[in-house]
């Protein structure tokens, strides 16, 4: 085998399963210090800057007012101009994941507690929010659809798309998820150069609250630097995909899950999981064979090479899940008969696909839960995207003279003792 084959009987799997958890396959320093000076530039010459950048790296120019935007009405062609198959696809997976979030809104709290205080807190949506969608390596209809729907169930009132076009070229299936999920503004720049934008502003473009949405080292690293001028959704890093798969499975099948992820990028990671080391051969055939079928094999091959890693295990269900646990992984499969006590089990991942019959990819489409996930081990601490990420909560008190008295006397205590006569101050004159 070629890629990494570990077992945990073995004497040095701890040492080496510690380094694939600790391994960083995201941006370096170069990266930072370049989208520093994209983003300081973009502060200082606004539109200028963005013409420059737009010219030098997707070859194209900002030269008349409608280079700038894609209007609503080109999107709304695209959409009509799709194909039947296809248009029905984009509606039921903007359906689906409409159905889905609005189970998510929060519910506003308004009560008295024993004590007669009033207490509550109140749920509103950002004025504006930002959505990222990369326009390079590929161009993905899904991702717009997955940010851009949470930020309208949410109630967000003014959805603005940055996106590349190279060359001029915009994907008509990115326009045509646009139209379905209602965006209001689409501006033909991208890179941190576009993230800048929307956090700053510039003279045509207003800035925003909130920016989410994947992209490259540049515009990850763009958004973990303008965290606090903005708010964003997560700093995003090369996908990965964890099955965890006993030996009855079709081999093909894992094979073809494993690559889903590899083809996204040569930084991504696919690991298995199997207590069946002969099924383990068996699906590296067919990786290798499935491999030379796919219009992406460059990008899946270099992946799987550097950074694909195959565990063998004694016992599945004793082991897998704490494995799982400390990679923390965006996607985790779990493809046995009885999936729920590795559910169960597993305490962090991005997200979980059920059983044999539960592939990755159609949570990336259709399924519904949102497909804008943590990687880098972040599922420890964060979670994938939800109309949350587009609202903020706002707590409010009241309380009458008979309340006052009652909590009161405690605040101006633990005032001074803080050291804070005023606050203790601000207290008392009510008190008397």
């Amino acid at each position: 085998m070629t890629v990494s084959l570990l077992r945990t009987a073995d004497p040095d799997f701890a040492g080496r399963f510690a380094r694939i958890v600790d391994a960083r396959r995201e941006s370096d320093g170069d990266v930072a210090g370049q989208v520093a000076d994209i983003l300081q530039t973009v502060k200082l010459r606004g539109d200028a800057a963005l013409v420059d950048y737009t010219q030098r790296f997707d070859g194209y120019a900002l030269a008349e007012e409608a280079d700038w935007v894609i209007t609503r009405e080109a999107c709304e062609a695209a959409y009509r101009d799709l194909d039947q198959t296809l248009r029905e696809a984009l509606e039921l997976a903007a359906a689906r994941i409409r159905a889905y979030h609005e189970a998510q809104l929060p519910q506003d709290r308004d009560y008295v507690d024993a004590a007669g205080v009033r207490l509550g807190a109140i749920w509103r949506a950002v004025d504006a929010a930002g959505l990222y969608v990369p326009g390079g390596r590929a161009a993905y209809p899904s991702s717009l659809l997955m940010n851009a729907i949470p930020a309208r169930v949410a109630g967000v009132g003014r959805l603005v798309v940055v996106t590349p076009t190279p060359k001029g070229a915009a994907n008509p299936l990115v326009l045509a998820a646009a139209h379905i999920a209602g965006v209001d503004e689409i501006w033909r720049v991208g890179g941190a150069q576009a993230v800048g934008a929307l956090a700053y502003g510039t003279e045509r473009i207003r800035p925003v609250d909130v920016i989410t949405g994947p992209g490259n080292a540049w515009v990850a690293e763009a958004k973990r630097q303008l965290y606090g001028v903005v708010g964003i959704d997560m700093v995003a890093g090369p996908s990965e995909i964890l099955v965890i798969a006993d030996g009855t499975n079709d081999p093909d099948w894992i094979a073809a899950d494993l690559l889903s992820q590899a083809e996204h990028d040569p930084t991504s990671q696919s690991i298995l999981i199997t207590d069946d080391a002969a099924f383990a051969r068996q699906v590296e055939d067919c990786i290798d064979l499935q491999i030379t079928q796919l219009s992406t094999a460059r990008t899946a091959r270099a992946s799987w090479d550097a950074h694909g890693v195959m565990i063998v295990v004694d016992d599945l269900l004793a082991e897998a899940p704490a494995l799982a646990n400390r990679l923390a992984a965006e996607h985790v499969e779990i493809a046995v008969d009885d999936p729920e006590p590795y559910l169960k089990a597993i305490r962090h991942a991005g997200s979980i696909f059920l059983g044999r019959m539960t592939p990755e990819a159609v949570g990336d489409y259709v399924a519904g839960p949102n497909h804008v996930l943590p990687t880098g081990r972040r599922a420890r601490f964060s979670s994938g995207l939800s109309v949350l990420d587009f609202m903020k909560r706002t707590s409010f008190l009241g309380l009458d003279a008979a309340s006052f008295k009652a909590v009161g006397p405690a605040a101006a205590t633990l005032a001074h003792a803080e050291g804070l006569p005023a606050h203790a101050k601000s207290v008392e004159l009510r008190i008397r």
